[in-house]
């Protein structure tokens, strides 16, 4: 071919403009129940006194003591929470004497376990400050990924509503996933549960919602 022909011919084609696609944003979501199948509860020993050292070995004690119960109980995990000391002022703002308390963290897939664990501190005179159920990590992702799975099916599902109303063909341009869900349920929360014959409430697993968002969008074809 010759080149006098071919470059008016390129030059020709260079000036054509380009057709812009058409973009559709959307979003879908779905949710799907997860077990609250872990327990969280933070216990504390405090006291107060003239002595920061005879204070740190009551309340070191204490500790140590509901250290060993709950280590000795299979399928639960504890370790160490807040400790702080403080002193307590008093006219003159001079310190009048000394407050200190220690927290153990206590985790466990065994609601019954836990829930005896709790009252057996408590009538050591240890507090409860809190405790929470959720999803463990595993349940969570298991559901995570159910939901997510659900999730694309209802993206997808839109799309073809939307392409298909128009006629048009379809493929996806951006696409983002996310998580989200509620958050561990409160069991009870409170500051100085320390009567001897104190026990802990019953503990009822019940359930947490697992959300997951797909948004993206969605390119239209001729």
């Amino acid at each position: 071919m010759n080149i006098r022909y071919l470059l008016p011919l390129l030059l020709c084609c260079a000036v054509l403009p380009a057709r812009a696609a058409s973009t559709v944003e959307l979003a879908a979501e779905a949710s799907r129940p997860a077990a609250n199948d872990l327990v969280r509860a933070v216990v504390f020993s405090e006291a107060s006194g003239a002595s920061p050292a005879a204070l740190a070995r009551k309340v070191n004690g204490e500790i140590a003591v509901a250290l060993g119960l709950a280590k000795a109980r299979a399928g639960v995990t504890v370790k160490s929470g807040a400790q702080s000391t403080w002193p307590a002022y008093g006219r003159e703002q001079r310190i009048e004497g000394w407050r200190m308390r220690s927290e153990l963290i206590i985790e466990s897939r065994d609601l019954a376990s836990v829930s005896e664990l709790l009252g057996q501190l408590q009538q050591m005179k240890l507090g409860v400050a809190s405790v929470n159920q959720s999803p463990a990590p595993e349940t969570r992702r298991q559901v995570e990924d159910e939901t997510t799975r659900d999730a694309l099916k209802a993206f997808q599902a839109r799309a073809e509503v939307v392409a298909g109303a128009l006629g048009k063909r379809w493929q996806i341009k951006s696409l983002s996933v996310q998580q989200g869900g509620s958050a561990p349920m409160p069991v009870f929360r409170a500051q100085g549960m320390l009567a001897a014959d104190a026990m802990a409430a019953p503990l009822e697993a019940g359930e947490s919602q697992v959300l997951t968002t797909v948004s993206g969008q969605i390119e239209l074809l001729d």
